[in-house]
C-alpha cells in the first residue's frame, strides 16, 4: 500500500512538472493557437501556457475515455494522466494527419488495453454531468436511468477488450469508423466487424430496454455508413 502511495506521488509530481500552474495563460493560449498544429509548436517551442490549453481542451473526454474502458474512477484518473504524460513526451512524433483528440484517443487506448489485459476491471458510477439540467427529471426515472446505464457499462466490461474499445468510442463519443480505425490501428472493416459482434454479444448479455443506446449508435452507423 505505501510503495503505491509513494508511486502515486512520483506521478503527481511529474504532472505538476509538465504544467505552468497558471490558469490565466489558458485563456492566452486559447486567442493564441488556433489550430492544433499550432497548439503542438507552442508546446514544442516551451510557451507558457500551451500545453496547459491542450490539457484543459482535452482532458474530460480522455478521462471519460480512460473511465468507460476501465469502469473505476482510479484507474481512470491514472491512466488519463498517464496519456498527458506521454502526450507530453511525444509532441515531436505528432503528425498533423490526424486530430490532436485522435491522437490522444490512440495514446489512451493502447494504455487501456495493456492496463486491462492485468487486471479485471471495476464498474462504479459515472457521475452526472454537472452542466445537465436535472430538475424535469422525475427521481425514479432518473434512479432507472442509471441504473440501465450501470448495467450497460457492466456488460460493456465483459466484451473482449477490442470489442470493448469500438463500442466506446462509436455509442458514447460518437466517432465515425475511419477515425476508430485509425485510434485502434485497424482497418475500417475489422472496426465495423468488432461493432457488430459487440452489439450481438451485448444482445445476449442486455435484455430489450437496456439495449436502446447502443442499438440507435448502431442504426446511425447503418444509415450514415461512415
Amino acid at each position: 500500500m505505501a510503495s503505491h502511495s509513494a508511486a502515486g506521488s512520483a506521478a503527481e509530481t511529474r504532472w505538476r512538472d509538465v504544467l505552468s500552474g497558471t490558469p490565466d495563460l489558458i485563456s492566452t493560449g486559447a486567442t493564441r493557437y488556433r489550430t492544433d498544429p499550432e497548439l503542438v509548436r507552442g508546446c514544442l517551442a516551451g510557451s507558457p501556457g500551451a500545453f496547459d490549453l491542450l490539457v484543459h481542451l482535452h482532458q474530460r473526454a480522455v478521462y471519460r475515455l480512460c473511465f468507460r474502458f476501465m469502469g473505476n474512477h482510479e484507474d481512470a484518473a491514472d491512466l488519463s494522466q498517464e496519456v498527458f504524460l506521454r502526450a507530453h513526451r511525444g509532441l515531436a512524433s505528432f503528425r498533423s494527419k490526424s486530430s490532436l483528440s485522435t491522437w490522444l484517443y490512440r495514446i489512451g487506448v493502447n494504455l487501456c488495453l495493456n492496463r486491462v489485459s492485468l487486471k479485471r476491471p471495476m464498474t462504479e458510477p459515472l457521475e452526472t454531468d454537472r452542466t445537465a439540467d436535472q430538475r424535469g427529471v422525475d427521481p425514479v426515472e432518473r434512479l432507472d436511468q442509471s441504473a440501465r446505464a450501470l448495467r450497460l457499462r457492466r456488460s460493456i466490461a465483459r466484451l473482449p477488450p477490442r470489442q470493448r474499445a469500438v463500442v466506446i468510442l462509436r455509442v458514447y463519443h460518437e466517432l465515425p469508423h475511419a477515425e476508430i480505425a485509425s485510434i485502434v490501428g485497424s482497418s475500417v472493416g475489422a472496426v465495423k466487424a468488432n461493432f457488430f459482434h459487440a452489439m450481438g454479444n451485448l444482445r445476449r448479455l442486455l435484455g430489450p430496454e437496456d439495449m436502446r443506446t447502443p442499438e440507435r449508435a448502431r442504426r446511425q452507423a447503418e444509415e450514415g455508413g461512415s
